[in-house]
């Protein structure tokens, strides 16, 4: 079984960070990419950021020059940072791993985590 848990979400101030942390568990050989998604209440969702197995980044216009995504693949995990957040920057974030194997001859398929809550408000 493949679990992606993410932690690091909570309420924060406008203009405060956060370190988002998403980790892969169980039975994996490999991930493509990981990325961070959000979704905001009556919203679709949308994604944040990705980062593919050998470093190569994404950001979406709307954050691109207030988070950081990074990855630690022999931890299987990705991090998120985000700065200067804005209300609308409120969502419930959910991490995503892509192209995930749980062998070497292993199909790929796509996990999605939980999601955690981020509230930005004063």
């Amino acid at each position: 079984q493949v679990q992606l848990v993410e932690s690091g979400g909570g309420l924060v101030q406008p203009g405060g960070s956060l370190r988002l942390s998403c980790a892969a568990s169980g039975s994996i050989f490999s991930i493509d990419a990981m990325g961070w998604y959000r979704q905001a209440p009556g919203k679709q969702r949308e994604l944040v950021a990705r980062i593919t197995s050998g470093g190569v980044t994404y950001y979406a216009d709307s954050m691109k020059d207030r988070c950081t995504i990074s990855r630690d693949n022999a931890k299987k995990t990705v991090y998120l940072e985000m700065n200067s957040l804005k209300p609308e920057d409120t969502a419930v974030y959910s991490c995503k791993a892509e192209g995930l194997r749980s062998g070497y001859f292993g199909t790929r398929r796509d996990y999605w985590g939980q999601g955690t809550q981020v509230t930005v408000s004063s």
